[in-house]
This record gives C-alpha cells, structure tokens and sequence, in this order.
C-alpha cells in the first residue's frame, strides 16, 4: 500500500499560498485546515481561500474542517474545489447523512476524532467513509509534538477497518515528522498530514519524498500490512 503525504498549508506562507502549493507539486494532497475560532480555539481561512487554492494548484485539496455546525458547511467546500473533506464527529449532527452529502457531490467523505474520542462507538458508520482522521494532538494550533498515546488508538482503527474488509483510508493529523512517521504506519496509518515537517525544510518537495519514503518503508514491514 502506498503512502499519502498531505502537506499542511496552516505552516505555510499565508502571503504566498499559490507559490507554497505549487513547492510541493509532488504531494498527494494538499491539506487545508479551517478553524472557526469556535470548535477550537483559532481562526484560519474559508470557502474564499479554498476557491482560490482550487484554481491555483492541481494538487487536490484534502479540508479539513475544524468548525462547528460542519453539517451546514462541509458540502459548500465541495463547491469550492475541494476533492475531499473532513467533518470531526464531535461537532456532526447526523454524520452518516453529512458523509453521503458529501460523497453525493463528488468528493471524498472523511470522519476526523479528536484525541480523547474513541473509535469503537463508530463502528458502524466506518463503511459510509472515504477516510477516517485520527488527531495525533490536540486540534487548533500546528506545531504541536506527537502524542505516543494515539498509537493504540491508530492500532484498533486498523483492525476495524481490516475487520470489515473495507477500503478505508486511515488518516493522522498533528507532529507527524521523519522522527514519528514510521511509528504511525506500522500502527496501521497509511495518510499523513506534516505541517512544519514540509514547509519548515529548505527543500519542502524534497521532504515529501522522504517522508514518503520512511512511510512507505515502515509499511511493508508492518503486520497489518501484510495482512491486507
């Protein structure tokens, strides 16, 4: 299985978005953090920005939406451009019917839990996602260290989702870096969002590929992997 890496426009140039999307071309994604200074405790960009985004770069834009009252807005980033979107179950009136809305309009549908949430009361909606995020730190700030204590977390995720046969992307989001990307696929990730990992490089499209690399690496020696 092939790794993802979704650099994180919230450590890049605000300034300069357009040339901070086009330095990392190679990328899978492009993930778009929006925080409404409600759900968590700082304000980022919206629909406009991602509107912009879309017409500035090929890469696609993974959002993930850090607000609340997601069942209102998710679908609108569709509109904007985005390819897929991100709905944390914590702010989620119904879920299940936000996820089909979203995949109704022609993106990827994705459930985000923050750390403290568990996985096994969301058992049953796992077949109407895309993709399933897994907060590795608290959401609303990038630079935050990795929390260790996601990984059994990450573990269980992966056997839910190998126990339902699914073809589910498992996500992580938060201190990801060439220091924790490897721990996190060989618990079962095979999505990886790095903020200041990529942007804060010399070479930001350069540290794509080798995180990459070391994700790709732990993976094929990971158990879950040979399982699949």
């Amino acid at each position: 299985m092939a790794a993802q890496i979704n650099p994180s426009i919230l450590s890049a140039d605000f300034a300069r978005l357009a040339d901070e999307a086009m330095a990392v071309e190679g990328a899978d994604w492009l993930h778009v953090d929006v925080m409404d200074n409600h759900f968590v405790p700082n304000l980022t960009l919206g629909v406009p920005v991602v509107e912009s985004l879309a017409r500035a770069t090929d890469t696609p834009l993974d959002c993930h939406l850090m607000i609340e009252d997601p069942d209102r807005w998710a679908p609108q980033y569709v509109e904007a451009g985005a390819s897929s979107v991100t709905f944390h179950v914590e702010a989620a009136a119904a879920p299940v019917r936000l996820a089909r809305e979203i995949r109704a309009k022609g993106a990827r549908a994705s459930m985000a839990l923050k750390p403290a949430t568990p996985i096994e009361p969301y058992e049953d909606l796992l077949p109407e996602l895309d993709m399933l995020l897994i907060m590795t730190v608290e959401p609303g700030f990038g630079g935050q260290a990795f929390l260790d204590i996601m990984l059994p977390k990450i573990r269980r995720t992966r056997e839910l989702i190998g126990k339902h046969g699914l073809q589910l992307w498992l996500q992580v989001d938060g201190g990801v870096s060439a220091s924790t990307i490897e721990r996190c696929a060989e618990a079962g990730a095979d999505v990886f969002v790095a903020g200041s990992a990529v942007y804060g490089a010399d070479d930001p499209a350069e540290a794509v590929r080798a995180l990459r690399s070391r994700a790709e690496a732990a993976t094929a020696g990971a158990s879950w992997a040979c399982d699949h």
